[in-house]
């Protein structure tokens, strides 16, 4: 379904000027066009004096700040303004209770438990950082969440919402409709459907975005296969099968320096590794049985595999592009999703099949607590992060 151009001219200069505002607060230099009426382009120093690298990013959004790193809004307590005074939770949503447990961080201990709709998949921040939408999978609604006060408020109906994304211009939702088998691109803040783009891979589920914002891959979970989709016209321009029998791909995460993506596979007990550009065969790196979720560590040097089938979190380190470690949590577990906390310092990851959430220190490896939850804990939100602007999932942020 598609909307009304004259609406969509409306609603894009709307848009524009949240961003704006939100760049603005956050000491950026603000671009005088509207969103969508140029390319946004972005000049920064690379390493080799006197030369430039030009990043020609999606037609509206945010500039980049470094060419040479996706994360460098995500610093250590980069708070942007618009979360600077929302109080550090882990909101965790439990699939089987249909609940979202809420944690305190310092303390470790469970100050909350929210009543959601049914079977919540994950915990997901919007694009202007505002609002937090539980996924409620098969109750097809989602539950907003106010960070600012913890209190829940009425929930809206989405059909089949497994996961939750943003374009980088904050002009759509993007829902992982994961059994309808369809990338649903919404209005980011009635999630009205605004277009409708089916596909032939099975279970959609997770994704991440280029450097310039104009394509994001996608991972399907069921038939083991990869997606390329164009942001800007909300369509598939490529389909890849993994090269392993059984493969089932879970998160997606870009490199810091937008040149490869790195997908987790459960089945291959480790991580692929492909070109998002050229989209050509991957290759992969074994990190662990279970292979699940991709963190980056807020100096951009490392990211963390949650390996779920053996109670590991593999370490990879971006600069020398090899394994540099693996943490075991004591007595095993099932690390699952998660995010890391504002200051760097902890990973916190679901406990999908042990009722629990772990918190990890980034630093040794070392588990810091391990907190019963509700049943079934999947995708939980550290919140807030550092970060201009949420690409949506459990926290990706630019």
């Amino acid at each position: 379904m598609r909307h009304n151009p004259h609406h969509t001219l409306v609603r894009s200069a709307l848009l524009a000027g949240a961003a704006l505002a939100v760049l603005a607060a956050c000491g950026t230099p603000a671009r005088d066009e509207a969103a969508g009426t140029k390319e946004s382009t972005t000049e920064a120093a690379a390493p080799t004096p006197g030369r430039k690298r030009t990043v020609r990013g999606l037609p509206g959004m945010p500039p980049v700040l470094d060419p040479e790193d996706v994360y460098a809004a995500d610093r250590p307590g980069r708070l942007s303004p618009v979360v600077e005074d929302f109080p550090s939770r882990v909101y965790v949503p439990n699939t089987g209770s249909d609940t979202v447990t809420v944690i305190d961080p310092k303390t470790y201990e469970v100050i909350e438990t929210l009543p959601v709709g049914r079977q919540p998949q994950h915990v997901v921040p919007s694009w202007d950082l505002k609002t937090l939408w539980v996924n409620n999978n098969r109750g097809h609604t989602l539950t907003p969440i106010d960070p600012r006060t913890g209190k829940a408020g009425e929930e809206v109906e989405v059909h089949d919402p497994y996961n939750l994304y943003f374009t980088p211009d904050g002009r759509y939702a993007v829902v992982m409709a994961s059994l309808d088998r369809e990338l649903v691109f919404r209005d980011p803040h009635t999630m009205k459907a605004l277009h409708t783009e089916p596909v032939s891979c099975y279970g959609v589920n997770h994704a991440d975005f280029s450097l310039d914002g104009r394509y994001f891959i996608v991972s399907c979970e069921f038939s083991g296969e990869l997606l390329k989709v164009d942001t800007e016209r909300m369509e598939v321009v490529g389909q890849r099968k993994l090269p392993f029998e059984g493969a089932m791909p879970q998160d997606v995460k870009v490199s810091p320096d937008g040149k490869r993506f790195y997908v987790a596979d459960m089945m291959a007990d480790g991580v692929w590794v492909l070109d998002g550009d050229a989209f050509t065969e991957p290759t992969l790196l074994r990190t662990g049985k279970g292979a699940h979720g991709l963190y980056v560590s807020r100096d951009s040097r490392q990211m963390y595999v949650s390996n779920r089938g053996e109670g590991t979190v593999s370490v990879f380190d971006f600069t020398r592009n090899r394994l540099t470690g693996k943490w075991r949590l004591p007595g095993g577990g099932s690390p699952d999703m998660g995010g890391v906390s504002a200051d760097g310092k902890v990973l916190w990851l679901s406990g999908r099949y042990d009722d629990e959430v772990y918190a990890i220190d980034t630093r040794t490896g070392a588990q810091l607590a391990r907190i019963p939850v509700g049943r079934g804990p999947h995708g939980l939100a550290v919140y807030p992060q550092p970060g201009r602007y949420s690409l949506g999932h459990t926290g990706v942020f630019r």
